[in-house]
């Protein structure tokens, strides 16, 4: 299955474009060059999140993640704990989510 989530070019150089995710809410954003997306939800107690200067933001409690590989930086998310990155797929300029292939 295959879910559209926006298209390749409309994914910010720097920071991150919040899209619709079935119902939900992911960030889409580039890491390397790369188009990469995270669900929109802090490791604390789901909590949307904010880009900030290369982190993720919980609105609620201020826990931060690396947007680079989603690990945690400031509690209180647990430690060692990571976002939960969504298995994605480039065709042409669709960014796609990707599920049972």
């Amino acid at each position: 299955m295959l879910y559209t989530l926006c298209k390749v070019s409309e994914i910010p150089e720097r920071g991150a474009k919040l899209v619709e995710f079935f119902g939900r809410g992911a960030h889409v954003y580039q890491v390397n060059g790369k188009p990469v997306a995270v669900a929109n939800v802090c490791l604390h107690i789901g909590g949307t999140l904010e880009c900030k200067d290369d982190t993720f933001v919980c609105q609620w409690h201020g826990a931060a993640c690396a947007m680079e590989d989603g690990h945690r930086l400031v509690a209180p998310a647990p430690a060692n704990s990571k976002l939960m990155f969504l298995p994605t797929h480039v065709d042409g300029d669709d960014f796609n989510y990707v599920w049972g292939e």
